[in-house]
């Protein structure tokens, strides 16, 4: 399994090649706001751990299994996010406290949570129940 550190580099390069159709180190280095020379050392070692094929001045591509676990990181953060939304968490709140639960969860969790966004979004009365709630609340 990735470390953190390696799944937050998937992750970018996932969403610059689904974006751009492709990820250069200077493109993951601005998005990660890291150096590049950071950036070039984390892609060999994806290279030797066989997420990725890098070659150097000529990029990089995800491996079948780097674009497996891309896919999968990019939806846990989107999940998480979607969730904080409906929880009523506040916008400005959302982004860091993603990045700064995402690593800790399992992916049991993940999938709990996923089951939790669905039923919130089959069941529309229950957020507003919950909006309800939070309002008494701030009060």
């Amino acid at each position: 399994m990735p470390t953190p550190s390696m799944e937050d580099y998937i992750e970018q390069i996932y969403l610059l090649i689904d974006n751009k159709g492709y990820a250069r180190v200077s493109d993951i280095a601005e998005a990660l706001s890291v150096h590049p020379s950071s950036v070039t050392k984390m892609v060999q070692k994806l290279d030797k751990d066989e997420y990725l094929v890098y070659e150097k001045y000529r990029g990089l591509v995800l491996t079948k299994k780097g674009s497996k676990i891309g896919k999968r990181l990019v939806y846990r953060h989107e999940l998480l996010e979607q969730f904080l939304k409906i929880i009523g968490v506040k916008n400005e709140n959302i982004y860091e406290d993603v990045e700064g639960i995402e690593h800790h969860l399992s992916w049991n969790s993940i999938d709990r949570i996923g089951d939790l966004v669905q039923m919130f979004e089959n069941r529309p009365d229950l957020v507003e129940e919950l909006r309800k709630l939070q309002e008494k609340e701030d009060l």
